[in-house]
C-alpha cells in the first residue's frame, strides 16, 4: 500500500505565480478558463478539427456557469469531510465530456498535453488532457491554486504504467482527493492503494515526491508548450 505520506504537499509554496506575464498584460493566471473562450477560437477550431465544436464549447461553459452560480468554492469550503461529494461535479463534467484516446491517434504525436478548450473541441485526450482540463475548471470556479496539484503517478496494479491525475488538498498536510480519468467516484489518496506518486506541480512550484527535490513547472516541457499554446489562444 502506498504511504499516505507520498500524498502530504508538505513544503509546496502556497503562494501565487505573480512573476509570469504574457503578452498584453495577461497574467498566466487567467488562461485556459472555460468562460473566456472567444468566438473567433470556436471558429477556427470548427474549422481545423470539422467538428461540432460551437455546441460542446457552449456546453462547456454553460456547466461551468452553472458551478459558479451554485456557490461551487464557498460550497467546497463548508463541505469539509465530504468535498468529495462537490468535486464530483468536476470530476463527471471533464469525464463525461472526453474520452480517452492517446497521443499518436489524436494528436500523431508521442506526447502532446492540450489546452481544456483542445480537448473538449475534440471530445478527446489521454490522462494528462482529463486532469489539465479538471485542473483548470476548478481554478475558473475558485479553487485556490494551492490545493491543486497534477499529479504524475505510476498505476501498481498495472505493471506500474505511467498515469497522471489530479489531486486536491484541503490542507497541504491532508489526504488529497484524487479525481481520475479512469474512475467515476472521487476517492481519497489513502484509498487508491493502487496509485504511486512520482511527482507533482501546479502554476507555482513542481516537486519530486520520493527525493523531495522541487523545481518549477517551466522545466517541464509539455507543460510550457502548453502555456505558449493557451497565451496564442487569448489572443484570438
Amino acid at each position: 500500500m502506498v504511504l499516505r505520506s507520498g500524498w502530504v504537499a508538505a513544503g509546496m509554496c502556497a503562494g501565487l505565480l505573480l512573476g509570469m506575464a504574457v503578452a498584453r498584460g495577461q497574467a498566466i493566471m487567467d488562461l485556459g478558463f472555460t468562460t473566456r473562450v472567444s468566438a473567433a477560437l470556436v471558429e477556427q477550431y470548427s474549422r481545423k478539427f470539422r467538428a461540432p465544436v460551437a455546441k460542446r464549447v457552449a456546453a462547456w461553459a454553460i456547466a461551468a456557469k452553472g458551478l459558479k452560480a451554485a456557490g461551487f468554492s464557498r460550497k467546497l469550503e463548508l463541505a469539509k469531510g465530504r468535498a468529495d461529494d462537490v468535486l464530483q461535479d468536476v470530476n463527471n463534467a471533464i469525464n463525461n465530456n472526453i474520452r480517452g484516446i492517446e497521443d499518436p491517434v489524436l494528436w500523431g504525436a508521442a506526447d502532446y498535453w492540450a489546452t481544456p478548450a483542445e480537448s473538449i473541441s475534440v471530445a478527446g485526450g489521454d490522462c494528462e488532457d482529463f486532469a489539465i482540463a479538471k485542473y483548470y475548471l476548478l481554478k475558473e470556479l475558485g479553487v485556490p491554486l494551492e490545493r491543486l496539484r497534477i499529479t504524475y503517478v505510476r498505476m501498481l496494479r498495472r505493471g506500474g504504467a505511467a498515469h497522471m491525475i489530479l489531486a486536491y488538498y484541503a490542507r497541504p498536510d491532508a489526504d488529497p482527493l484524487i479525481l481520475d480519468n479512469l474512475d467515476a467516484f472521487v476517492r481519497s489518496g489513502s484509498q487508491r492503494d493502487d496509485l504511486d506518486p512520482v511527482y507533482y506541480f501546479n502554476d507555482d512550484e513542481l516537486q519530486l515526491v520520493k527525493r523531495g527535490l522541487r523545481g518549477k513547472p517551466a522545466q517541464i516541457r509539455t507543460w510550457l508548450e502548453l502555456q505558449e499554446r493557451l497565451v496564442a489562444e487569448s489572443q484570438i
